[in-house]
């Protein structure tokens, strides 16, 4: 390998010289060399394409082929003069020009007064105008006129990466070819090729991490590749050509996503820890990883894969591997998270943080059930309902929660009948009241009150009713509490009494006084009365539906557990 100061860049050295030699554009070759064979070759040609995928080269073989000294035939012979002048780019008959700075209408009108000439030792006068799309308006509309009639000697070459900057007036005038982006499995043959010739050693795996940097242009690899041997020399490693093309790792995806897909946080976060150290740009790890699922993916989504991913056979195998436990569902769904982890990068200070955030999310991630296997797991529990007893609330039965999500079950109880609001006493005698009086009138006193005072009824649920007789009611609050503080004020027992007196048709003394709850001998209040009943009555359902024999099937068969019981 040549190490002086004469060092030929391997894009230049390795530059195709023949149809035959122009990698993944076979079609564009065909085509070309099926025009020269019939002699139907047009007068203007344009060449777009991404950058390094053999425009020019391609304009220089044309170029070479018509006007080489053994005759236009399939391929230049690269050896007679006129060849290897074109070659070295030093033909008199043919002009290579950079349309970035020959763009003005003057440069046009120079070059429209020499192709005038006969060329003078070839065939025909070729015109090869790189990036033509740079041309000013004034200059295009020079060059109309010409490129629609041009002498018989004269040929136009165009090349462009941004075809659709050009005026239609110059489209509609030239045989357009569009060169592809060149296949990472084809880049990695030619790389392989040029290794050998250069007798270099270099693995499979690292070729492939140098074709996907060109991203499919052949020049931007071999860019790549010129940077990994100025380095290495004749030996390469793995690691060298990931430290220095700035690729990553391809182990270190597969890590990361494994720990994923197995839930293993701990190593998710050492993965981008690694890549963090390593000196990866976050944004663009996450996009890597993006591009990684979607692979995943695509694998296991298509028959074959091949035909849509641009990979080289041992990446494909690895990625078969890889996604192998996994299903598309699975894939999906995290690869979802991914993307909107990327969209929020965009605008993020903290770029680690966020990406973390979604791989968690996503390694957390609970299985999905398939949809299918539930509803066979349903007709399974119908076919097992027909026989089972019906229950007073059988049109909503409780459900188990199964693996998705904690479901809810919500019998059907009888609805409490609402406490009817009593009328005014028609006589003047209140109510024969016990002792203590009677819960029963205490109740319709407090649901009378909640209708014409709320503020003050609200504080009485909390009371406990220790005396009605009539002309008299004492309540019991108890002692420190908020409501004793309440019902003690002058206003409210002057309220109280005034309700009293509407309630029962006597004047009534009120009398409000603390008690001590823990005691246990007076009466409860209605709020207290009210959660008793409501514990006691959840503590029914919960063995109602404890005993249910259909719940219970459920339950085994989704493999659920009951999270909460709601009355409706």
């Amino acid at each position: 390998m040549s190490n002086g100061m004469s060092y030929e860049v391997l894009a230049r050295k390795y530059r195709p010289q023949t149809f035959s030699e122009l990698t993944g554009q076979e079609h564009v070759s065909r085509t070309l060399q099926n025009a020269i064979d019939s002699g139907r070759v047009a007068h203007a040609f344009l060449f777009s394409g991404a950058r390094g995928v053999g425009k020019t080269s391609t304009a220089r073989i044309l170029a070479k082929t018509l006007n080489c000294e053994q005759g236009v035939s399939h391929e230049p012979c690269n050896v007679c003069p006129i060849c290897r002048e074109i070659t070295k780019g030093t033909s008199t008959d043919v002009f290579e020009i950079d349309g970035a700075s020959n763009n003005g209408v003057d440069d046009v009108r120079d070059l429209r007064d020499s192709i005038k000439y006969l060329p003078s030792h070839s065939r025909y006068k070729i015109i090869i105008i790189d990036e033509v799309h740079m041309l000013s308006t004034n200059a295009f509309n020079a060059l109309l006129k010409t490129l629609e009639e041009p002498p018989e000697h004269v040929k136009f070459i165009f090349a462009t990466t941004e075809p659709h900057k050009l005026p239609v007036t110059i489209l509609s005038r030239c045989q357009r070819f569009d060169f592809k982006r060149v296949p990472v499995a084809k880049i990695i043959i030619r790389l392989r090729e040029i290794a050998d010739k250069e007798q270099v050693i270099i693995s499979d795996s690292a070729l492939a991490l140098i074709a996907r940097k060109g991203d499919g242009s052949m020049r931007d690899s071999l860019t790549a590749f010129d940077q990994v041997l100025a380095f290495c020399d004749s030996s390469v490693t793995d690691e060298d050509v990931v430290t220095l093309i700035g690729a990553v790792d391809p182990r270190l995806l597969a890590d990361i996503s494994a720990a994923v897909f197995s839930g293993d946080t701990q190593a998710v976060l050492a993965g981008i820890k690694k890549a963090d150290m390593v000196g990866y740009n976050m944004r663009q790890f996450c996009q890597d990883l993006i591009e990684h699922f979607r692979n995943l993916l695509v694998i296991r989504s298509v028959k074959k894969p091949e035909e849509i991913l641009d990979l080289a056979d041992t990446e494909l195998e690895e990625l078969r591997r890889q996604a192998a436990g996994c299903s598309p569902q699975d894939i999906q769904r995290r690869l979802t998270l991914l993307i909107k982890g990327d969209a929020e990068m965009a605008f993020a200070s903290f770029p680690r943080l966020i990406l973390e955030m979604a791989l968690l999310k996503a390694a957390l991630l609970v299985p999905v059930i398939p949809i299918n296997d539930l509803l066979e797991k349903l007709k399974v529990l119908e076919a097992g309902a027909v026989h089972t007893p019906v229950l007073p609330w059988n049109s909503d039965r409780p459900a188990a929660s199964g693996g998705i999500a904690p479901g809810r079950t919500e019998p059907k109880q009888p609805a409490p009948q609402p406490a009817k609001a009593p009328q005014p006493a028609a006589t003047s005698h209140a109510p024969k009241v016990q002792p203590h009086g009677s819960h029963s009138d205490w109740e319709r006193f407090v649901a009378f009150v909640v209708e014409k005072c709320p503020a003050v009824g609200s504080v009485l649920e909390h009371g406990s009713p220790l005396k009605l007789e009539p002309g008299i009611m004492e309540i019991g609050f108890p002692g420190g509490s908020y409501y004793l503080t309440s019902a003690q004020d002058a206003d409210s027992i002057k309220e109280i009494q005034t309700l009293a007196q509407e309630f029962s048709g006597t004047a009534t003394s009120v009398k409000v006084r603390p008690i001590i709850p823990e005691t246990g001998n007076q009466p409860q209040s209605l709020a207290e009365k009210k959660k008793s009943e409501q514990l006691q009555r959840t503590e029914a359902l919960k063995q109602e539906v404890a005993a249910n024999p259909l719940i219970n099937k459920a339950l085994s068969l989704f493999g659920g557990t009951i999270t909460e019981i709601r009355e409706k």
